[in-house]
């Protein structure tokens, strides 16, 4: 995932970016945003500390309050030792130039200075056709070795601690939240740490600018399978995309658990609904460079080239999707012209299409992409 999203438009539209409260709405009926209706926002939770450099918030009326682990993280290039003052539970590697990974590999050194066989590294992951992206577990070493892939430029790594960091307080929503009729996770339930969103001065990274939506694409993480946290990866790939990727948050609108857990992806302001503003237009994300504006990203968590989603990841989906689709008055069937608001590329697609539609990919994985079909007609068949 090296690949920037879409140019920045010339003014795009900024929301607060030290608003203590963000609210979402239940997505109400298709017609109410096709008339250009505002939704109401019923759900509250903080997000973002109260002043610079804290690390609580203050209970809003519906909220409770949560504890979370800081992230911790250290960046490395080239491929020296490298070693952290913290337990690695993830490292994030990047490289430009070729998607093979024949010659890369990682070794992990643990706390005794032993160290550990080298492992390739498996595949490129959700990446674009000119380099890799993976998050490998760690097992909490205490260092680790890299080789670059054969041929790769550019190569970039982070040590990753998501579980052991300094608590810090958040409120979250003391009652489920729902997008139309569909559970999910607000950001604030999952622990992301909003100023990883802001620059040193205090500016957004990566303004909120919004879109008509046009199509839906399906991911895989490419992670590990049988995920004993995967809230904790989430805040990994939040940390690798906002920060490592400099795109100032993570690249998708949601993000699907094996237990079918929903999480709230990439930042779409303070009202209106999640990965949308007020009027229903989708906040351009991070995870199909070059054709991301209108372009709703929904990443499986865990790696699909060789096995199948869990069924709760494929009915959490297939909800999802559902929802987004109805919501947008849009056939989960149709094949359909993609055109980049901001360029005026274009694309031909099918409305529920896989990464590697897009471009030269292995994501969302060989299995996943096979489920496609199945999926957009359970999509169909229950409109």
């Amino acid at each position: 995932m090296t690949v920037p999203p879409n140019p920045t438009p010339s003014s795009p539209t900024p929301h607060r970016a030290r608003s203590r409260v963000t609210r979402r709405g239940l997505i109400g009926a298709a017609g109410a945003v096709a008339a250009g209706a505002a939704l109401t926002p019923v759900v509250m939770a903080n997000t973002t500390s109260d002043a610079p450099g804290s690390d609580t918030t203050d209970s809003e009326p519906g909220t409770t309050t949560e504890t979370f682990p800081k992230t911790r993280a250290k960046q490395a290039t080239g491929e020296a030792p490298v070693e952290a003052a913290f337990p690695i539970g993830y490292v994030g590697v990047t490289w430009a130039g070729t998607r093979e990974v024949t010659g890369g590999g990682i070794r992990l050194t643990d706390a005794d200075g032993g160290q550990g066989v080298w492992k390739s590294l498996s595949g490129s992951g959700c990446s674009d056709s000119n380099g890799g992206a993976l998050l490998i577990p760690a097992d909490q070493a205490a260092g680790y070795e890299l080789k670059a892939p054969d041929g790769s430029t550019s190569l970039r790594s982070v040590a990753i601690d998501t579980t052991q960091g300094p608590s810090r307080k958040v409120a979250v929503p003391a009652d489920t939240t729902r997008v139309r009729g569909v559970a999910y996770l607000p950001r604030a339930a999952w622990g992301a740490d909003e100023k990883l969103r802001f620059k040193p001065d205090g500016t957004e990274n990566s303004p909120t600018a919004y879109y008509p939506f046009q199509t839906l694409t399906v991911h895989h993480t490419a992670g590990v399978n049988d995920d004993p946290d995967p809230a904790a990866t989430v805040r990994a790939i939040y940390q690798l995309h906002a920060i490592t990727n400099d795109w100032g948050d993570i690249g998708y609108h949601f993000l699907i658990d094996e237990k079918g857990t929903i999480y709230e992806g990439r930042y779409s302001g303070d009202d209106g609904i999640p990965g949308h503003d007020p009027d229903g237009k989708v906040v351009t994300a991070f995870h199909t460079g070059g054709f991301n504006s209108g372009n709703l990203g929904i990443a499986l968590l865990g790696n699909l080239v060789d096995r199948s989603p869990t069924d709760a990841a494929r009915e959490s989906l297939t909800r999802l999707v559902r929802a987004v689709t109805r919501f947008h008055g849009v056939d989960p069937e149709a094949q359909v012209t993609y055109t980049n608001p901001v360029n005026g590329t274009k694309r031909d697609v099918n409305e529920i299409s896989g990464h590697r539609d897009w471009m030269e990919t292995e994501c969302p994985g060989d299995v996943m992409y096979g489920e496609l079909a199945t999926l957009r007609k359970a999509v169909a068949g229950s409109s």
